[in-house]
């Protein structure tokens, strides 16, 4: 008992080879995934067939309509030879073709696949391009369940199964997500069948199109050169290589450190200042410093960016089991908080590395005032707290009162350290989880005001009294500046 597996070709009886032909003729019982397509009104007479079109009618998930096509021809399979024919190859795009190989092994069943011409070959007769030119080859109905594609935009793309406006919707909406909203696309329905219609669209409108169908496709071309990872990946190792920059092939860890800081704070930059085209490059920049420490770390045999990846994947999928679970947070950010400190405090609990303190997990490196904010959060969460603001507003009174009684400067000085703690504190009370970029944006404050009072001056700042510059200062501050 055989069972075979055929692939029927894109469309027309003519792409049929001949082995596939004489299989059907002689095989007793024989399936058609579906009697749609185009070749199956042009088969001999003497083929008796059955199809699976009821199944599709009777269900709409799509592993229940797999599934049950499954189980069907493997019953089948058991009483003697079958042939079960599909569309185009039986290993592109055809999910029953897998389900019975696996099934086939387990039960020691013999199969054997009889290949066809699959779409990719007519697409790329109709495109006029090479499939070994880095060409992607994915499920639509893939991508249409996904929120980003899994592409490397540098090169060309086919979309398989694009098979009703809906499912164009759904993939359209993904692709943006990488792709610009006007960006060129190829539908291509009916490819090799005799009667192919090819449209050129803008991303935006694939799902209007009429004409898509069950037989529908679509080209992605590759667009502009270096707007993929692996292309900034390949650029770093390059540069990282015996015969790339000595700069980069000098640097490690260490000397790189300062670099990653100031990206980081031209980033923030940026962001206070709303400037989103310039975010853009500092966010590039930024991801430089990522980048090439990881390549450093490759080179030395530390770790590789798949370990970088794979790290940070599986962390933000277990610390959302409310988006990747069972967990309902029922919209509610407070519980999501409050889950994630959850499941950050089982993870240390399972990391052989003992902390002495609560205050431990908090990164020496940060900004002073971002670290002050992390100490006193994670005392106040063990009750080392006030029990109201009041109590906050009092203590900074107390620390104002103790500079000013402060007998020497350096006493003050320290005097004036805790009251800045203490401000910290009163932060936190009022909900500003960032104090650094509050201080930033008072810096911003400052410096617009400044500049105002610089502009305006009728003479060098130097030779005027202050009431001038206050004056002037005041004026600013009537503006909004």
């Amino acid at each position: 008992m055989t069972l075979y597996i055929i692939g029927l070709g894109p469309g027309h009886i003519d792409d049929l080879t001949i082995k596939a032909l004489r299989t059907l003729e002689r095989v007793p019982t024989v399936f058609l995934r579906t009697s749609r397509h185009p070749c199956v009104a042009q088969l001999p007479a003497a083929i008796i067939w059955e199809s699976f079109d009821s199944i599709y009618e009777a269900h709409t998930v799509y592993d229940t309509i797999y599934s049950t096509i499954t189980q069907r021809v493997l019953e089948a399979a058991s009483l003697g030879d079958v042939a079960y024919a599909v569309s185009a190859d039986p290993l592109v795009g055809e999910s029953t073709t897998v389900r019975l190989l696996a099934a086939a092994r387990e039960q020691n069943l013999a199969i054997e696949i009889i290949n066809g011409i699959s779409f990719i070959e007519p697409m790329l007769k109709h495109l006029g391009i090479d499939a070994l030119d880095g060409l992607q080859i994915v499920d639509g109905l893939t991508i249409a369940e996904m929120h980003h594609p899994p592409l490397n935009p540098d090169v060309p793309s086919f979309i398989a199964q694009v098979y009703s406006r809906d499912v164009a919707s759904n993939i359209k909406i993904t692709l943006m997500n990488q792709y610009p909203d006007t960006f060129p696309v190829t539908l291509i329905h009916g490819a090799g069948t005799g009667e192919a219609v090819v449209e050129h669209v803008a991303l935006y409108e694939m799902d209007r199109s009429t004409q898509i169908n069950h037989l529908t496709s679509m080209y992605l071309p590759a667009p502009d050169q270096y707007t993929s990872f692996e292309a900034f990946q390949e650029i770093i190792a390059h540069l990282r290589a015996p015969q790339g920059c000595p700069w980069d092939r000098k640097q490690s860890h260490e000397s790189l450190r300062r670099y990653l800081l100031e990206e980081a704070y031209e980033v923030l930059e940026a962001i206070d200042n709303a400037q989103w085209d310039e975010l853009a490059g500092e966010l590039g920049d930024l991801l430089l410093q990522i980048v090439l420490h990881t390549q450093i770390a490759i080179d030395e045999g530390e770790f590789q960016m798949r370990d970088v990846l794979r790290h940070v994947n599986t962390k933000m999928i277990r610390r959302h089991p409310h988006v990747w679970g069972d967990v309902n947070v029922d919209g509610d950010a407070d519980r999501v908080v409050g889950n994630w400190e959850e499941i950050k405090k089982a993870e240390r609990a399972d990391q052989p590395k003992v902390r002495e303190s609560l205050l431990d997990g908090v990164p020496k490196g940060l900004p002073s005032l971002m670290v002050a904010h992390h100490y006193s959060a994670k005392a106040a969460k063990v009750g080392f707290d006030w029990a109201t603001m009041e109590g906050v507003e009092d203590k900074v009174r107390e620390e104002v009162q103790e500079i000013l009684t402060a007998t020497d400067d350096e006493n003050k000085i320290e005097e004036i350290g805790d009251l800045i703690f203490v401000l910290i504190n009163w932060l936190r009370w009022l909900k500003v989880d960032d104090p650094e970029s509050l201080v930033r944006s008072t810096n911003e404050k400052f410096s617009r005001r400044f500049r105002f009072v610089e502009r305006n001056a009728p003479r060098p700042l130097n030779e005027m009294r202050l009431e001038e510059m206050d004056a002037l200062w005041n004026e600013a501050k009537r503006q909004g500046l």
